[in-house]
């Protein structure tokens, strides 16, 4: 599946959105959230194996991966609530199982709480969910993104490939690092990857952090045990929050769970 793409197209309120979908139509559905600064491309492993038993949905959020990229363009977590929302209208799914990892998590809880959205039920990988978040970089280039925004490019790639490959424990295989960083690489890409930091309001959580109880669905949280961009701990203090949610810690994997360890990523989803 080295050749991952998303030919089908979503015009959404903040743009277009590149989706696909993989398995038997008439099976029960699966929708896949991927965070930042990354794109259903992580998903890729753990989509084709789902795939076997269910009809899985995959899509690059508006100003990410394969999808829109423009100067003004709103990429907040408000808005992929919103367009998330519209997504699940325009597929027809009416209580699909979604599984959310980091920003995406974020993204789906407010679809679910703020916007209605129905799930069958609901995984949660290393999710963005609590305040405080973001890393220490994280707020710097938030507080200054118009700075960073005129790095020279060999800087600026530099930069986003030291991100990016902190998010995984063993380590990325290079191949799958240039994939992850090429889309945010030239002009394009570059304004668009400080935007997303830049727009990333901590206030988009703590407007429904605190009606996580209200969350009835069955809940999973999947955590890597190494991972250094948001702690384990969270992953506790999130699953004491939810009603009858558990928590699956997985050994040897950082914040990207799925590029880590994805066969047992697959097998707590199956579980």
């Amino acid at each position: 599946m080295a050749e991952w793409q998303l030919p089908r197209t979503f015009r959404s309120g903040s743009g277009a959105v590149r989706w696909d979908s993989l398995g038997d139509p008439d099976r029960d559905p699966v929708v896949l959230l991927h965070g930042t600064p990354f794109s259903s491309y992580v998903w890729r492993a753990v989509a084709g194996a789902l795939a076997r038993r269910h009809h899985v949905f995959v899509w690059d959020m508006p100003g990410y991966g394969t999808s829109e990229m423009s100067e003004g363009q709103d990429v907040s977590l408000a808005a992929q609530g919103q367009v998330f929302t519209e997504l699940l209208a325009h597929w027809g799914l009416a209580e699909p199982r979604v599984v959310a990892h980091d920003f995406g998590g974020a993204v789906s809880l407010r679809a679910h709480l703020l916007h209605g959205a129905r799930y069958r039920s609901l995984t949660l990988v290393d999710p963005v969910a609590l305040s405080p978040w973001g890393s220490p970089f994280f707020r710097l280039v938030g507080e200054h993104a118009e700075v960073f925004e005129r790095l020279p490019p060999a800087l600026h790639r530099a930069l986003v490939r030291e991100y990016v490959s902190s998010a995984s424990s063993p380590g990325l295989h290079t191949t799958v690092l240039d994939h992850l960083v090429e889309p945010w690489l030239g002009e394009l890409g570059q304004a668009a990857f400080y935007r997303q930091i830049a727009q990333a309001d901590q206030r988009h959580t703590d407007e429904v952090q605190d009606r996580y109880g209200e969350i009835t669905i069955p809940t999973l949280v999947c955590w890597g045990a190494d991972d250094t961009w948001i702690p384990v701990d969270k992953g506790r203090e999130l699953t004491a929050r939810i009603p009858g949610a558990r928590l699956e810690v997985i050994p040897g994997a950082g914040h990207l769970v799925q590029e880590d360890a994805p066969a047992a990523l697959v097998a707590a989803l199956l579980d």
